[in-house]
């Protein structure tokens, strides 16, 4: 906001300088009297109108805000001030194209705004639009030369743009224009120099980024890092002795890390399908296991190859090493081999026999540890005492028998429960809710949903303490339709000041996996209101995820953390291909396609199984319940922040959440129920996008379609359904459906549609009428 473009006396320009810096440090009270002191003198000065906008946008009011800057740029069309705040205030309103609209007319007001032309990149490289936003990055370096940041923005934006020797020619340049060499902590420095490491071997010159990395081996901060970088580039180059060495000191800084066994494996040029080199690698990782007794990982990646009797011995070994420390995730160490039946059937028949058996007396200190816990654990001095060698050995048998017959590939519930009850009975620690635990989910397995949760709510009440068992707990209940219940389990680890109580906080912390099975509890209910509510907080929470990112693009430049930046990047490109956001998405879609099939639904106050006059009435009172219930803590809340002795500074300025307007979502619901195709789009795009192997997805797609009367993309929906599930039950049905569409359409389909339609689809079905001519009596 450097100069206005009309101009001020002497007293109203101090003001105005006050103004920017109010805004600047959030002193928005401050700030609009200062605007309206300038105002009373200089009604129609367009850029104190601006600024005062911007204040009222972020005081919420962006409405008054909007109307009062059209009216500045009104009075001041040629403002670069005015047409900053009018991107501003579409910025805020997440309409990314009209405000770069409005942030390129205020760079040809004012070229050389600095501020302008950030504002500018930022939304640029928010949208995605690389062009444009290493343009706007190279002119800010030729503007500031001498800032590197703006060199290594550039380069992020060639590198993302697919220019990858531009990227690197860029980063070459800063370094050959470094009058002095930086001191080795420069954190910015070395993060920039690895960088750079990395877009060398993106760019496939594996051999040039090895002797770059080799120039810098020594001055790296990340040591870990360059040395995974090291051992991936010797392994590519085929250098495979020099290779070995590398994930060797690798394995001894963590012999946890099963990349760096993969890794060794290579640079051993062994493979695991021969016999003679699967005994070549046991005797590997024997020598990695003797290294030290608390090394797992060496000592369970053998069984994924080794095979028939050398399995059988060395499954025996692991299995009565864990059984006898007392570790409760041995199965879950395990169960990844089940998919070999031969193995599975090897692992049930070992421990089987070991029912009979007793340990051995020497079993050692660490038998008397039932978590496996080294005597330094703080861990261990808060679980259950010591037990005896016996006892230990019978609880981790029987354990493990329970979950193997509860486990989907070996499912046998009957013998599950038995073995799960036999373990409950040995248990001398009757605190420990563990065993418990498993208790729940074989009785979920068996269907019996009601018994899973009052049995998991007893393995809660075991240790009120934990936040785990709770949060099993509250998803049990919300899986039995308790949703009360749940959300009061869930409130005795949530904030009690919290504005709506515990779901208001859940909604706050952005907890996913609970409003997800909140949402598909009430669907199941058939109260679509309230599941619609649920679903779109879920899609407003990744909404939120994707505006997130807005900061971090200027943090990580200051902050120099530009590999971290880039892998942000990346993943916010496939956030929504997320399941939790599927499993929301595809059960919203559902309901949009109950709305458009059944508008009547939207009248009977959100439920599908219809309301009676009782049932109305309990729910407006119940809503009416949890109106009362937020205004109550929001009173609670204001009579904390006036009990303060003394406000922050900026603490006048903070934005107070408002109470929840539409607890049932019945609002939200008629507003849905208007169009609710266009909604379903909103949900289903991305996940045709992200998600093209899921065929549940697919199948979502051809239902809007098909409504849409979109017969192509039905069709390719249908086609992939096809592809991907074969045996789908809804195949057959939606094959019908088109079929039928198709031959009944009420006018002329555009050739090229027809023309692909019949050479894809009717031809391969021998349909007696051509896609798009019509009925007959049209």
């Amino acid at each position: 906001m450097a100069q206005n473009s009309q101009v001020l006396p002497g007293k109203e320009a101090t003001l105005f300088r006050h103004l920017v810096q109010n805004y600047e440090t959030k002193q928005y009270k401050k700030g609009l009297k200062a605007a309206e002191q300038i105002l009373r003198k200089h009604p129609n000065h367009g850029d104190t109108q601006a600024m005062k906008a911007l204040i009222l946008s972020n005081l919420g009011k962006s409405d008054e805000a909007f109307e009062l800057c059209k009216l500045a740029l009104k009075n001041a069309m040629k403002s670069h001030v005015c047409w900053h705040v009018y991107g501003l205030l579409y910025r805020q309103q997440k309409n990314y194209e009209e405000a770069i609209k409005a942030y390129r007319f205020a760079l040809r007001l004012d070229p050389d705004s600095q501020q302008i032309q950030r504002d500018l990149a930022l939304l640029q490289v928010q949208m995605r639009d690389y062009a444009g936003y290493v343009q706007s990055r190279r002119q800010m370096l030729q503007a500031k030369p001498g800032f590197r940041q703006n060199w290594t923005a550039l380069a992020i934006g060639l590198h993302l743009s697919g220019d990858l020797a531009g990227a690197e020619d860029v980063l070459q340049k800063y370094e050959e224009s470094m009058k002095h060499t930086p001191s080795r902590s420069d954190m910015e420095h070395a993060e920039a120099v690895l960088y750079k490491n990395s877009i060398i071997a993106e760019a496939g010159d594996v051999q040039r980024a090895l002797e770059h990395l080799d120039g810098i081996y020594k001055t790296a901060l990340d040591r870990t890092a360059v040395m995974e970088m090291k051992a991936d580039y010797l392994l590519r180059l085929d250098r495979r002795a020099e290779a070995e060495k590398m994930y060797t000191k690798l394995l001894k800084r963590n012999p946890e890390h099963r990349a760096h066994y993969a890794g060794l494996e290579k640079a051993l040029d062994l493979d695991r399908s021969t016999k003679e080199d699967q005994e070549k690698l046991g005797q590997a990782y024997h020598s990695w296991a003797e290294q030290s007794d608390r090394i797992d990982a060496a000592r369970r990646i053998p069984l994924d190859f080794k095979e028939g009797d050398a399995f059988r011995q060395h499954a025996d070994k692991y299995l009565r090493r864990m059984i006898k420390k007392g570790i409760p995730s041995t199965f879950a160490n395990l169960k990844q081999l089940y998919s070999d039946s031969a193995k599975k059937e090897t692992i049930r028949e070992l421990v089987e026999g070991y029912l009979e058996e007793e340990p051995q007396a020497n079993g050692g200190a660490e038998q008397s540890k039932p978590d496996g816990q080294t005597n330094g654990s703080t861990k261990a001095q808060i679980k259950p005492p010591k037990l005896d060698p016996v006892t230990t050995w019978q609880l981790g048998v029987n354990y493990f028998l329970a979950q193997h017959y509860d486990y989907h590939l070996s499912r046998d519930l009957t013998k599950a429960e038995k073995y799960i009850e036999k373990t409950i009975s040995i248990n001398p620690a009757k605190s420990d809710y563990t065993y418990h635990l498993t208790r729940a989910r074989i009785l979920k397995h068996r269907g019996s949903i009601s018994e899973a949760s009052q049995a998991m709510n007893e393995a809660r009440e075991m240790d009120l303490k934990d936040r785990y068992i709770n949060t099993k707990c509250a998803k049990y209940q919300l899986r039995n339709d308790q949703n009360t219940d749940a959300v009061n389990t869930m409130g005795l680890f949530t904030r009690k000041e919290a504005v709506g109580g515990p779901l208001g906080d859940l909604l706050d912390m952005q907890c996913v996996w609970y409003i997800t099975e909140d949402g598909e509890s009430y669907l199941r209910q058939g109260k679509l209101s309230l599941a619609l509510k649920r679903f779109k907080a879920v899609y407003d929470i990744f909404e939120t995820w994707q505006e997130d990112q807005f900061d971090f693009h200027t943090f990580s430049l200051r902050k120099g953390m530009v590999r971290a930046y880039i892998d942000m990047v990346r993943w916010e490109d496939r956030l929504q291909e997320h399941p939790f956001f599927t499993r929301a998405a595809l059960s919203a879609i559902r309901i949009y396609l109950l709305l458009h099939d059944n508008p009547e639904l939207a009248k009977g106050g959100g439920s599908a199984n219809g309301e009676s006059a009782e049932g109305a009435a309990e729910r407006k009172k119940a809503a009416k319940k949890a109106k009362r219930e937020a205004e109550k803590a929001e009173a609670e809340k204001k009579a904390k922040a006036a009990a303060k002795s003394q406000p922050s500074k900026g603490g006048e300025e903070a934005e107070t959440k408002k109470e929840d307007q539409d607890p049932q979502g019945l609002e939200a619901f008629k507003l849905a129920a208007e169009k609710p195709l266009d909604e379903a789009m909103k949900y289903l795009q991305p996940l045709l996008e992200l998600s093209p192997k899921n065929a549940d997805a697919q199948v979502a797609g051809f239902e809007v379609y098909i409504r849409r009367k979109k017969y192509l993309p039905a069709l390719r929906c249908l086609l992939a359904t096809r592809a991907l599930a074969p045996e789908h039950p809804k195949l057959k049905e939606q094959d019908d459906r088109l079929k039928s569409a198709l031959d009944n359409v009420s006018e002329p389909l555009p050739d090229k549609v027809k023309q692909v339609i019949d050479e894809t689809y009717l031809s391969k079905l021998g349909s007696k009428t051509s896609a798009g001519e019509g009925r007959s009596d049209t």
